[in-house]
């Protein structure tokens, strides 16, 4: 079964040891950050920063709630980055964790291409910009832990209130409609359940998630249920239908120009034939 994390909003209080802790565990440089709000986290993860918590202010009514929100990259079932990835360089693996095709994390294949940038509906995939031999760069959620030594992520094992909850995807999917059906302060609704195909990391709050800066919408409609590769696919599976009726028509014109063509000969030799035959007679 698919590993997966549950992170439950209204328990986290915005300490962002998550963030030291992938870090620490990832070797990722302190870089300098462009913030988005009051407080020293970027807005956005990028190539060094592959989990960030922001914080919301929430009005509802007359309170005024702090919610603080971790971000990285979702891990979808179905990976809109590896599907647009021509040399196949990102891989869902079986426990969940899209990364690059392992071999010790090997990143030889990425040709920085940047197509899984585009593809992601997240925005999660980053480049590092700074680098003359670049790579595109995420969150792996720990699989080097998850897979070789049977932990969990950094950031779940460093989280102190119990927001993160590691485990079997399924298996958190139950628990997160417990809460939220014993919780009427939740809404009712487990983010990255559906969402584009399903993630493996979901959420769930007691405030509107759009007011915490999830996704819910693109186009001004609500988000797909629907995963990206699966457009792709209604696409791509008549390329071969595509490919064998252009092949025909193009068979067919060449034949009906060659023999077009042939005809035109065969009438121009027989009239150049009848004007020399009215050149002798005269």
């Amino acid at each position: 079964m698919s590993k997966g994390v549950l992170v439950d909003v209204s328990r986290c209080i915005g300490c962002r040891s998550c963030m030291v802790a992938c870090k620490t565990w990832n070797d990722l440089p302190a870089t300098k950050t462009e913030f988005t709000n009051n407080w020293d986290a970027p807005g956005k993860t990028d190539a060094y920063n592959w989990t960030v918590v922001n914080y919301h202010l929430i009005e509802q009514g007359d309170q005024v709630k702090w919610r603080f929100v971790k971000r990285q990259c979702m891990h979808c079932d179905e990976p809109a980055c590896e599907s647009a990835c021509f040399t196949h360089s990102f891989v869902k693996t079986k426990e969940g964790a899209v990364i690059y095709k392992p071999t010790e994390l090997n990143q030889d294949y990425c040709v920085g291409c940047r197509y899984c940038m585009v593809a992601c509906p997240f925005g999660v995939p980053s480049f590092q910009w700074d680098k003359s031999l670049p790579y595109v760069q995420k969150c792996r959620f720990c699989y080097d832990r998850m897979k070789e030594e049977g932990l969990k992520p950094a950031c779940v094992t460093a989280c102190p209130t119990g927001t993160l909850k590691y485990g079997e995807r399924e298996e958190l999917l139950k628990e997160a409609w417990q809460r939220i059906n014993s919780n009427p302060n939740y809404i009712k609704r487990v983010y990255g359940e559906k969402e584009y195909g399903g993630t493996s990391w979901l959420y769930i709050s007691d405030v509107p998630f759009d007011e915490i800066g999830l996704k819910t919408t693109a186009y001004g409609k609500p988000v797909s249920e629907k995963s990206i590769p699966s457009y792709t696919w209604n696409v791509l599976k008549w390329t071969p239908y595509i490919f064998v009726g252009w092949g025909a028509i193009l068979t067919a014109l060449n034949f009906y120009t060659k023999r077009r063509d042939e005809v035109h000969h065969h009438e121009d030799m027989y009239e150049a034939v009848n004007t020399i035959e009215e050149k002798k007679d005269e």
